[in-house]
């Protein structure tokens, strides 16, 4: 991966475009980030800038430990959580900050995103955990979501939001808006009930 390519630092303008369109983010919120595994350089978004109005030259470059490297502007405020996550996980090449409506429903209710649809199980896993609450964008905030999370892609930060991962920024999107579609059945099921969990064993498969 070159993060100096126009088409990775277009892929991630894409990405953050798009989860503005689906309101998966208010106002400037989320971020969205790409970790080389040649270089272990990280290509984030940068803080506080609209998406409609954010370009590839805007990301900014850093390395494991939130350095600047390059970049005319500032990296996400959230740049050390990305980074602490990076360096416990060199399986995940993509990060997927947002904050979307139905996860931070359950998020201030303390519940877990319960695999109540299928898809759920197939990428992420299982549920989806709970993070308590903490400030964000520190390392401390960073290694208590690596606990977390564990060898999962995707934790709950209650009254914030959600992060998904994956080996590329398309992965980590696409669990992103699972995560929010399992999550809104689940809201609108515990209105009338007690709603059926779908398990490993009766699905019989793995992730996708």
């Amino acid at each position: 991966m070159d993060i100096d390519s126009y088409q990775v630092r277009a892929e991630i303008i894409h990405y953050a475009q798009l989860a503005a369109e689906f309101d998966l983010v208010p106002n400037t919120q989320g971020n969205i980030s790409v970790r080389d595994p040649e270089s272990d350089l990280v290509l984030i978004t940068p803080h506080d800038m609209p998406y409609g109005t954010m370009t590839p030259d805007d990301l900014a470059v850093v390395d494991l430990y939130g350095n600047k490297v390059s970049g005319r502007r500032d990296s996400s405020f959230e740049t050390p959580v990305h980074c602490a996550l990076y360096r416990a996980r060199p399986d995940l090449h993509a990060l997927v900050h947002t904050e979307p409506v139905y996860v931070n429903v359950l998020g201030v209710l303390g519940k877990p995103i319960e695999p109540v649809v299928v898809a759920l199980l197939v990428n992420l896993g299982g549920a989806v955990p709970i993070m308590p609450y903490m400030p964000s964008g520190t390392d401390a905030f960073g290694q208590e979501m690596v606990r977390v999370m564990g060898d999962g892609f995707g934790v709950v930060w209650a009254n914030h939001g959600l992060l998904t991962a994956g080996k590329t920024v398309d992965e980590a999107f696409r669990r992103s808006i699972i995560v929010e579609h399992a999550a809104r059945i689940y809201h609108l099921a515990l209105l009338h009930g007690a709603p059926a969990l779908v398990t490993h064993e009766q699905h019989g498969g793995g992730l996708a």
